[in-house]
This record gives structure tokens, C-alpha cells and sequence, in this order.
């Protein structure tokens, strides 16, 4: 069985979501520091031809706090604003009214913090996508393991859900090696993103956008298969 462990980020790139779908438990690491200027409230959409960064404002937020304590900061009329622009740069994107709905439905939840929006926004579009992916967060879970060296927490986190092997974006190379899992029973991957371009009007291909763009362009069976283009190694 396969475990991966990630920051909850706002309606991330597809790379996110391919991790996801190569895990059998995907667990939010919510509990660990926000990091600003990073992807937990930040992403790219498609603007005038290139890549356009929108954030979710939030209160007080620092990186001496939590994940899970970082408040939101947005009204209604932020998100009124927020859907003039994905109606403004999409509306004659083949998706766009499928897409539109599946945005508002996250957000007329009623969330409190970063987390739980960011989360809920992976969690609706892995159900779209009818990705089977178990999800779970750190602290509900895995409170007591808080305080542990990062490498010892996500093997002991790997190991307490009965896995035996982990799974880490490329990134991670640089951080973990196989032996330092192996020696604890766990295998170790990292993932290899490996993302076919696709549609996006008549410009030239603007990758490493949030999954909006995505799916505003592909159908769900054209995801699906998008989901399975990585490798592990």
C-alpha cells in the first residue's frame, strides 16, 4: 500500500493531483507551519495568454503559525470578484459551466481556515474525477507524531497506516534518500510528473496551472487519463 503526505494547497496544479491518484491514503499535512508565498493560498490561472497569480487573502498570516490556524480573510465581495475573472478568461473555455459549478460548490461551504478550504478543494475535484484515493489529515490522525524529525514522522505516519511504501514529489530527492526509508521497512519513490499539454485556445500551452484550467479544458475521461502520466522511481 502507498502513502504520500502534502501541505494542503488551493486548488493545485494537476502534478498535486497525480500524486494523489498514484497513493492509496493521501494525508493533508495541516499541521505543520504555513508557508508564505508558497501554493497553500496561491495559484495560476490563464490570463491574457499566460500564467496569472490570484491568492485567497487570509488574517494574520505567518509562518509561526499552523496551516490548520491560518484564518481566511475573504468576503463576498473578493469572491464576487474572483468569479468575474474565471468568467472574464474561460467562458468560452468547452468546460467552463461544469467547472463553474464544481468552484462554487467548494466555496459555499462554510470554511474557516486555509486548510479546510484547500482541502476541500482537492477532495471535490479527486470526487469529480472519481479518484478512490483515501484522504486524511496529520492532525486528526497522526497528532501525537508531531514533533518528530520531518524524515521519522512520515515513516512512522507511512507505517501507522499500514503501508509499506511512501511516495514523494521529485523535489524530495534532495531531502530523503531510499536508504534512510529502507532501513525503517518503507520504500521510498519520488514521483515524476510527466504532463501532456492540452487545448488552451488558440495560444501557445501554458503549463503548471491550478487544476481550473485543466478542467475548464478537458473533459473528465481526458483527466483521468492525464492523472495516470507520472512515474515512479
Amino acid at each position: 500500500m502507498k502513502v504520500a503526505i502534502m501541505q494542503p494547497y488551493i486548488f493545485p496544479y494537476i502534478g498535486y493531483f497525480q500524486l494523489v491518484n498514484a497513493v492509496d491514503v493521501f494525508v493533508f499535512y495541516d499541521d505543520v507551519n504555513f508557508i508564505k508565498r508558497g501554493w497553500i493560498n496561491r495559484n495560476q490561472l490563464l490570463v491574457n495568454g499566460g500564467a496569472n497569480l490570484f491568492s485567497i487573502p487570509l488574517v494574520k498570516a505567518s509562518q509561526n503559525k499552523l496551516i490548520k490556524e491560518t484564518a481566511l480573510g475573504y468576503d463576498d465581495k473578493w469572491l464576487k470578484q474572483f468569479y468575474a475573472t474565471l468568467a472574464f478568461n474561460y467562458k468560452k473555455a468547452p468546460y467552463y459551466k461544469e467547472t463553474m459549478a464544481l468552484v462554487q460548490q467548494i466555496f459555499s461551504t462554510q470554511h474557516l481556515t486555509i486548510a479546510d478550504l484547500a482541502i476541500d478543494s482537492v477532495q471535490k475535484i479527486a470526487n469529480h474525477l472519481e479518484v478512490k484515493t483515501v484522504f486524511e489529515k496529520s492532525s486528526d490522525k497522526y497528532p501525537h507524531t508531531k514533533g518528530m524529525d520531518k524524515a521519522d514522522r512520515l515513516i512512522e505516519i507511512t507505517k501507522l497506516c499500514q503501508a509499506d511504501t511512501y511516495v514523494n514529489p521529485s523535489g524530495g530527492k534532495e531531502l530523503y534518500t531510499k536508504k534512510q526509508f529502507k532501513a525503517q521497512d518503507i520504500n521510498l519513490f519520488f514521483i515524476q510528473n510527466n504532463i501532456s499539454p492540452y487545448p488552451q485556445f488558440e495560444a501557445n500551452f501554458v503549463g503548471g496551472l491550478s487544476m481550473i484550467d485543466v478542467l475548464m479544458f478537458n473533459s473528465k475521461e481526458q483527466i483521468q487519463h492525464l492523472l495516470n502520466e507520472y512515474t515512479l522511481v
